[in-house]
């Protein structure tokens, strides 16, 4: 097997005294479609913070294409968020400027000194198409609806041309429909950009839709990671009660308010 281009080794973060990860390995493959899954607060959307350093790990070892990203100096990570660009659970979108605007955020932000207007216009028009919404430019993030709010979130992480895009939860709060619109962006942004994706759901049907590979956080660690196949028939009744959505029979209506 290649080389991973992404490597998380014994990684360690804790808010206070909530442990996320005691001890997070993970391999992540060139051009893979990897999918995170767990329960809610088990630290999924933390694992892509960490990855371009919204946190910082407390201890262990994370590298992108063989180099620490912990101890990367400002630049550095600089350059890296450059490669990985993120989409984020609820878009993120800038209600203040036009979609034009958001869309060309990433490019103004580290292309400055490489492009042109022109070049941005034209990059930004390359990327709405590519996600199925040409020509709305103009438009307001108000004047539109929750599922091309994420359609536009994605055109803004994939104008800037990312070698990986990390998905936080791309399909929540949308009806099936635009569900299935954004699987289908997923699976298709993989062979149309090359890109490695990283995706963090607790939506199964996507997860087994687009995913190469799946990995599962459970108390802290990766408890189970591989294709699609090894979870469905895996005896694990952890991974098997998430995927199938059954509750521990021993949890009362308090554990449940809590959760």
């Amino acid at each position: 097997m290649a080389k991973p281009i992404i490597t998380f080794h014994n990684v360690r973060k804790a808010f206070g005294q909530k442990v996320i990860y005691r001890a997070l390995n993970l391999d992540v493959q060139a051009g893979e479609t990897l999918t995170i899954m767990g329960g809610s607060g088990v630290g999924k959307s933390v694992m892509l913070k960490l990855l371009i350093r919204l946190l910082d790990a407390d201890s262990g070892s994370i590298r992108f294409h063989d180099r620490e990203v912990l101890t990367m100096s400002e630049s550095d990570i600089s350059q890296v968020r450059r490669s990985i660009a993120m989409l984020f659970q609820g878009a993120a979108l800038f209600d203040s400027v036009s979609v034009g605007e958001n869309v060309a955020y990433g490019l103004h932000e580290h292309y400055r000194r490489e492009m042109n207007e022109a070049q941005i216009r034209e990059r930004v028009d390359w990327a709405l198409s590519l996600v199925g919404l040409p020509g709305i430019e103009t438009m307001r993030p108000a004047d539109l609806s929750g599922g091309m709010k994420k359609r536009v979130g994605l055109a803004r992480a994939i104008a800037v041309q990312p070698e990986v895009l990390l998905y936080d939860e791309p399909t929540t709060g949308l009806d099936p429909i635009n569900t299935e619109r954004i699987n289908h962006l997923i699976v298709g942004l993989k062979s149309a950009i090359k890109v490695t994706s990283i995706v963090v759901t607790h939506d199964m049907k996507s997860a087994f839709t687009v995913s190469d590979r799946m990995a599962m956080v459970h108390s802290g660690e990766i408890i189970l990671c591989g294709p699609p196949d090894h979870f469905r028939a895996s005896t694990d009744p952890r991974v098997a009660d998430f995927i199938n959505g059954v509750a521990p029979v021993n949890e009362d209506v308090e554990t449940l308010l809590r959760a």
